[in-house]
């Protein structure tokens, strides 16, 4: 799965789009991701896409205006391995 570039004033974060975070896009969204991107992407999917991995590694507050806030930009990228 892809990675995203999660830039915020803080800096930026690379994470990878797991599994767990595939499913519970699918949960959120009502249908595959790949249908979901192909087909009717929107720029709040990747946002939410960007919180759900975030929130597994670090607490950030829920989804909405106040974490929006503090997003900068959000980028898709290839599906190499993330360097730890």
């Amino acid at each position: 799965m892809a990675r995203l570039k999660i830039t915020r004033a803080s800096g930026d974060v690379i994470v990878q789009i797991t599994p767990v975070v595939e499913v519970a896009f699918e949960k959120y969204a009502g249908s595959g991701i790949h249908k979901r991107f192909r087909d009717a992407e929107s720029q709040t999917d990747i946002y939410w896409l960007a919180h759900n991995c975030l929130q597994r590694v670090e607490v950030i507050p829920p989804f909405g205006d106040e974490w929006l806030n503090t997003l900068i930009a959000v980028e898709v990228m290839d599906d190499e391995p993330v360097k730890k």
